[in-house]
């Protein structure tokens, strides 16, 4: 395998930990505050991500970081095009961090309450917006014979924000997301709010297969829904580490067959099939591939490692019901 080969391996591989450990973590948040039914509740939905939704980020600066050192021509034509989503999304990120961290910091529920509020709306809108980004990349923007994409001002990343693609993405990223919080809360929580979540991850089922049907490509059409029927019925059936082990392959599936469903082109051209992208000529000097390769032996690692530890340190549900004293 030569290097960028290898490096567009690794960066997909980066995208697929940070959306498969975000995606849960968008949908708690979402959820959190919409099944509980009191300040308590709500917190036991919002304590099952407060040790690990930090970690998780880091997979966004690996995958960022991969793909930046590796392929700089996708990484400026992603950015470019991408510009305005990526914005909101690093102010909804700002937002949402915000809220984690000082929801226990105000003694009044009404404080709380206005966090959770704020946590629901950004990891609603990070969510969707992600997902939206996907739709755009599973058919290409419009670049240039140069690689660059062609346009000017807020409108080169307006148009295809709201493109048939990017608004199926949305829809159906958000709806992922949902499956995977609800999923998530009812392997962590006891109580209460697990019994709800088990609903919840039915009831969002149901539009996400509408949607998989809808944008899979025809050959897959009915893998995708058997996958959705599987999650449904270990949901049912309460195996819940199984229901989120699914839906969590289900959702790296989805980012590997987006991110390489063009290969060797990595972005296509929606001008010109000639103008696309590829893999290797969007690849760093050889030189600098086998630099960054040798950073990438010495730190990768050691990140698996830590989050590894993390989530293993912090397995234990966390109880929703009131306990009597």
């Amino acid at each position: 395998m030569d290097l960028p080969t290898l490096w567009f391996a690794l960066a997909v591989t980066c995208w697929v930990l940070f959306f498969v450990l975000e995606g849960f973590d968008f949908g708690v948040g979402v959820l959190a505050g919409a099944l509980g039914r009191d300040d308590h509740e709500r917190g036991a939905g919002v304590t099952t991500i407060g040790p690990v939704w930090d970690g998780n980020e880091v997979w966004l600066v690996a995958a960022v970081g991969v793909t930046f050192a590796a392929f700089p021509d996708w990484y400026a034509a992603l950015m470019s095009g991408l510009y305005l989503p990526f914005v909101l999304i690093l102010l909804a990120l700002a937002a949402r961090g915000v809220a984690l961290e000082f929801r226990s910091k105000g003694g009044t529920a009404r404080w709380r309450a206005v966090c959770d509020a704020v946590l629901a709306g950004s990891s609603l809108l990070v969510a969707a917006l992600w997902g939206a980004v996907l739709g755009v990349l599973a058919t290409g923007l419009a670049l240039g014979a140069d690689g660059e994409v062609v346009g000017s001002g807020l409108g080169r990343s307006v148009a295809p924000l709201v493109s048939t693609p990017a608004l199926l993405g949305a829809a159906l990223g958000l709806g992922v997301a949902l499956v995977q919080g609800a999923t998530f809360l009812g392997l962590r929580t006891t109580g209460p709010l697990r019994a709800r979540a088990r609903v919840a991850a039915l009831g969002a089922l149901v539009p996400v297969a509408v949607l998989v049907a809808v944008v899979a490509p025809l050959g897959l059409v009915a893998v995708a829904v058997l996958a959705v029927l599987v999650v449904a019925v270990l949901v049912v059936a309460r195996r819940e580490v199984l229901a989120f082990a699914a839906t969590s392959a289900a959702v790296a599936g989805g980012v590997v067959a987006v991110l390489a469903a063009h290969l060797p082109v990595v972005l296509p051209s929606t001008l010109d099939p000639a103008f696309s992208l590829t893999v290797a000529g969007a690849a760093a000097s050889p030189g600098a591939l086998r630099l960054i390769t040798i950073a990438a032996v010495l730190v990768l690692p050691g990140v698996v490692a830590y989050q590894a530890f993390s989530y293993w340190v912090f397995r234990r549900r966390v109880a929703s019901e009131r306990v009597a004293t």
